[in-house]
């Protein structure tokens, strides 16, 4: 469990094809503190770490990425160089600060615009129908990751949804958010709650 908090950049080192992906990422974390086993959100996906080396400040840890999860995940993800936001999982007494946070990526969206506003960015995003049921205005939503609020929600003649999001100058810095351009793609959760509003919804319905 997470909450859409990123508290690192990290950078994929080296990309090893196994049965699975093995993934090495390096991280300005202290490895004493990342537990093989433990769960890490990488840019939204929960995976679990086998390896991990390094020292304080210049550690590294490495994941196994199987292709059901490539398949569903933003296209060029699992590749090296690429940067990658970072959240540990939650811990008892954490503070909840942003959403909870599954790390199961539930679609893949797509930049439609980025403009600037203000001393921050207006960002719209296409997503795809399966997901439209799920984004409403002032509710949340999880990108590559991070915890954001939905600003506007716009459906679209095809069934996709198009939402706005409000991205800070602080969190454009300390996330990879700040790099998106027109036309990335990148990783959604929808909010824990929407989902099951939905499905007592459906249920009801039916």
């Amino acid at each position: 469990m997470f909450t859409g908090i990123v508290t690192a950049i990290g950078t994929i080192e080296s990309v090893e094809q196994r049965g699975d992906l093995r993934v090495r990422i390096a991280c300005s974390w202290d490895p004493e503190r990342i537990a093989i086993g433990a769960s890490i959100a990488c840019a939204g996906v929960c995976l679990t770490v086998v390896e991990r080396g390094g020292t304080a400040g210049d550690a590294w840890f490495a994941v196994d990425v199987s292709a059901e999860t490539v398949s569903r995940t933003a296209s060029g993800m699992w590749s090296e160089g690429k940067r990658i936001n970072l959240e540990g999982s939650l811990k008892v007494g954490d503070e909840l600060g942003g959403h909870i946070v599954s790390g199961h990526v539930d679609a893949v969206g797509t930049v439609e615009d980025w403009e600037p506003e203000g001393d921050s960015s207006r960002v719209a995003i296409i997503a795809p129908p399966e997901l439209s049921p799920f984004i409403a205005a002032k509710g949340s939503i999880t990108v590559d990751g991070v915890s954001l609020t939905v600003n506007s929600v716009e459906d679209q003649a095809d069934g996709s949804v198009r939402f706005g999001l409000n991205i800070i100058p602080h969190t454009a810095e300390v996330t990879t958010l700040g790099e998106l351009g027109q036309g990335a793609q990148v990783n959604l959760e929808i909010d824990t709650v929407a989902r099951y509003l939905q499905r007592l919804e459906s249920l009801r319905v039916a």
